[in-house]
């Protein structure tokens, strides 16, 4: 069989890292080098390394993050009460492995949504579904579900996500609907699946930004105990920079 056909059985098999990497060979004059074993060998990894890519990328866009952040933007010199050696070693994910929770909490502009969303960022690198919500936009559309029918739906699809991620919970006090609405998915996700909150607010007045003392006591009790707290301090990031430069480039905030 001549290359070509090779090529185009591979392209119809949807072998598209194989195809590349076979073309690559040739074109390069570098085929004769490789023997029979190293060009199968050379072949398999080009092609998982295309699909890895390609479900990273599809993870990515799935997640809808609120900043394109990673593990090395984040700054460290800031002083904000972040522990740099605790936050290195959840980029291993085992936490998410253990269907660990992480609450974030501090005042406005200190990272935590930057932070959160690069611990989510290496959730999709590992390969894990991830869900960046802002909490208002969250549980308007939940309540907006229950009127059309689809809310079930809506709540199973956050069920199988493996992070979920809730920023700016607190910003508002929930109605009926919408505190019912988180206790079903905390209930769905509860020794399941991991979630990350990000608050403005302190956890001593969650209770009250959730409103019914039963279901606040209902949620807390299976968000926290699981919880890894991580409770930042300090001025504003972007403040911080704009200090240092009058230009503010890149942040992290």
């Amino acid at each position: 069989m001549n290359n070509q056909g090779t090529l185009e059985k591979m392209s119809q098999m949807r072998l598209h890292g194989m195809v590349r990497a076979f073309r690559d060979t040739m074109e390069t004059g570098v085929k004769h080098q490789f023997t029979a074993d190293e060009m199968i060998a050379h072949l398999i990894d080009a092609e998982w390394d295309d699909r890895h890519n390609r479900k990273l990328k599809r993870l990515i866009k799935g997640a809808h993050f609120r900043y394109q952040a990673t593990i090395e933007e984040i700054d460290f010199t800031l002083s904000r009460n972040l522990d740099k050696n605790f936050i290195l070693r959840l980029t291993n994910c085992s936490w998410l492995e253990k269907k660990e929770n992480i609450i974030f909490t501090g005042p406005t502009g200190v990272g935590k949504s930057f932070i959160s969303s690069a611990l989510a960022y290496q959730g999709c690198i590992y390969g894990y579904k991830v869900g960046y919500y802002a909490s208002s936009r969250l549980f308007s559309h939940l309540k907006l579900s229950e009127a059309d029918g689809s809310h079930l739906k809506e709540l199973e699809k956050l069920s199988k996500l493996d992070l979920l991620v809730i920023d700016d919970f607190g910003l508002e006090i929930l109605d009926n609907s919408k505190r019912l609405s988180l206790l079903e998915i905390i209930e769905d996700r509860h020794g399941k699946k991991s979630t990350i909150f990000v608050s403005q607010l302190p956890i001593t007045k969650w209770h009250e930004v959730i409103g019914d003392a039963t279901i606040a006591d209902a949620i807390c009790d299976r968000i926290i105990h699981s919880a890894h707290q991580i409770k930042l301090k300090g001025e504003s990031v972007r403040k911080t920079y704009k200090k240092r430069s009058p230009r503010g480039e890149d942040i992290d905030e």
